[in-house]
This record gives C-alpha cells, sequence and structure tokens, in this order.
C-alpha cells in the first residue's frame, strides 16, 4: 500500500517544501502556484488517476479488456490520458495492490512487470499505441 502512494507522496512533499520556502522569501503568491502545481502533480502520479481496481482482478467475470497498471508509470498515465472516457470500457488493475496481476504481467512479458499490459481476447499486447487500443474497445461505426 506505501509503495503505490510514495511517488505521489514525494511529489506532495517537495511541492510543500518548495512552497515554504518561497512563501518565506516573501513570495505568497508564487508559493502558491508551485503548491498548486506539486499537489496537481501529486494526484496525476497517485492512484487515484486510474479507475479503481475490481477485487479479483484476473479472474473477473466480465469481458472487458484488462490493462495492468501502476502507479507512477508515465506510459500508464500516456494511455490512460490519450483513453479519455473511453478508459471506462477497460478493467484496470494495479499490479502492485494484486500479487497475481503482477503474476499474470511476469507471465506476459517473459518475466518483467512491464506496464502497460493489455489483455484482449486472451493475448497480452505491451505498451500498446492509445489510438490501436481505441480501436479494438470501440465498436465498429456503420458507414452511413
Amino acid at each position: 500500500m506505501v509503495r503505490r502512494w510514495s511517488v505521489a507522496a514525494l511529489a506532495a512533499l517537495c511541492g510543500v517544501l518548495i512552497a515554504a520556502a518561497r512563501f518565506g522569501d516573501g513570495a505568497p503568491g508564487t508559493a502558491a502556484l508551485l503548491l498548486a502545481g506539486f499537489l496537481v502533480l501529486a494526484f496525476v502520479l497517485s492512484p487515484l488517476a486510474f479507475p479503481r481496481s475490481p477485487a479479483a482482478s484476473s479472474t473477473g467475470t466480465d469481458d472487458r479488456p484488462i490493462v495492468y497498471w501502476r502507479p507512477g508509470c508515465v506510459f500508464c498515465l500516456r494511455l490512460r490520458a490519450r483513453l479519455g472516457a473511453d478508459a471506462d470500457r477497460l478493467r484496470w488493475v494495479d499490479i502492485w495492490q494484486d500479487p497475481s496481476a503482477a503474476a499474470a504481467v511476469r507471465e506476459i512479458t517473459g518475466g518483467d512487470e512491464t506496464v502497460p499490459t493489455v489483455v484482449i481476447g486472451g493475448r497480452g499486447h505491451v505498451n500498446p499505441d492509445p489510438s490501436w487500443l481505441r480501436d479494438q474497445i470501440l465498436p465498429a461505426t456503420p458507414q452511413a
């Protein structure tokens, strides 16, 4: 649990320390701006930026594609941001929270915990292009 939040907590702590130093130097506006920026960064790096992981991650009953991710992974953040609202069509599973999910990723990647790893139709895809993934999860639109 601590490992999941460590990067976000470090970003927030740095923001508080830098803002306190700027405030002490007589620049409260700069301090507030820096603190806000670091808190946004902390949110983006935290598990809160991703949909909540299901309790039974790798053995769920729904047929949605699974995205294995971990907090602080810039490639996971890029995938999540580029998918936008379509990210809700996927099951997001935090490998730091679920040991069986980490084992599934190691099996797919040949022993590494490389994320994001997406499983669609039983096939694993390591760090897929977000536009390719969007094409896989969105239903085909009929031609008019």
